[in-house]
């Protein structure tokens, strides 16, 4: 039973903790929007990057560059055999054209701008030679809210957001007071273990609506980004996975003595999460055989069910699977914690 005298007075010590230092202040709300402005601006909408096609010198180059030249997908230019070669290995050219008796195409099968190259200069100099298409295709660019990167990007920052502040806030505080001898003065009160932990894990959901309502807020105003499901919904996940990585955090920082004890820590568990769970591309864009790894991840199913809910509209009862792993992994975590947790 949970007594709410010591419970609300570490509460108020934790949530008045970034008026001292404000620095904690431009962390938790502050570099989450410049980081979003940079991405945004870095992936805004704009027209489509011309191909760099590098055309070496020799009979029949200028009617190629020609071909080239009049089609504004393409920016070309004629050079020597070692200026295409050097070029295509400093990434400036997507592919080399050395005409002739017939047509040669240089480029780098793994790099995908080179293999786009490949196939859309190819059908320019077809064309140009005389090729008819059976059927005539037609364009239709997107960029609708919503189907953007920027739309892909907010719910995946707010999810990374929500990790760093919960484990490193809870996490880094617990050491930082053990290492102080904070924590044993504690001991000295009557306050039990689980009304300690409670209440520095509940200062979290104080930060997360602050931090939530930011980014969402500063997605619609400055990118456009639509909230098409609930904002009830989108707060209910930000609860659960503020409090899921807070009880992380909390797990890390049961036993560890020093800053940089619990930094390292923080790191391994944490960077794993930063390159599979898809905040800045999609996580499957990683081999089947890793997918069920990567799905069990908590900022997976964080980030997976924010972009469900805030970029297609999706319930939160659709999100119930989601909701209930992140649940067990706040569960497993508190409890362990609270096992073996240790004041000194």
């Amino acid at each position: 039973m949970i007594r709410w005298d010591p419970f609300r007075e570490i509460l108020l010590a934790r949530l008045r903790e970034p008026l001292r230092e404000p620095e904690v202040v431009f962390w938790a709300f502050g570099f989450p929007l410049l980081l979003s402005l940079a991405l945004g601006l870095a992936f805004r909408t704009k027209p489509p990057e011309k191909v760099y096609v590098a055309i070496e010198q020799g009979p029949g180059a200028e009617g190629v560059l020609a071909t080239l030249s009049g089609d504004e997908r393409f920016a070309a230019e004629v050079a020597s055999t070692e200026e295409c070669a050097r070029q295509l290995r400093l990434g400036k050219a997507a592919i080399v054209v050395a005409p002739g008796a017939g047509l040669e195409y240089r480029y780098d099968p793994t790099r995908p701008d080179s293999v786009l190259a490949r196939t859309l200069v190819d059908d320019a100099l077809q064309r140009a030679a005389g090729r008819k298409d059976a059927r005539a295709p037609t364009e239709r660019t997107v960029s609708e809210p919503g189907a953007r990167y920027i739309d892909f990007l907010i719910p995946g920052l707010i999810g990374m957001n929500l990790m760093s502040a919960g484990m490193w806030g809870v996490g880094f505080a617990i050491v930082e007071m053990r290492s102080r001898k904070l924590l044993k003065r504690l001991v000295a009160t009557p306050m039990r273990k689980s009304e300690f932990l409670g209440a520095v894990i509940a200062s979290r959901f104080v930060f997360m609506a602050i931090e939530l309502a930011l980014l969402l807020a500063f997605g619609r105003l400055v990118f456009g980004v639509e909230m098409r499901g609930t904002i009830v919904a989108a707060y209910l996940l930000g609860v659960v996975g503020a409090l899921t990585f807070a009880s992380l955090g909390l797990l890390i920082a049961m036993r560890a003595q020093r800053i940089e004890t619990v930094s390292g820590l923080m790191n391994l568990v944490m960077l794993p999460m930063f390159v599979f769970s898809g905040t800045f591309f999609s996580s499957e864009r990683f081999p089947e055989f890793l997918q069920p790894f990567i799905q069990a991840l908590p900022l997976t199913l964080l980030n997976d069910a924010l972009r469900a809910v805030i970029n297609e509209g999706a319930s939160i009862a659709s999100q119930g699977l989601r909701l209930g792993a992140l649940g067990l992994w706040m569960a497993v975590c508190f409890a362990v914690s609270l096992r073996w947790f240790r004041w000194s």
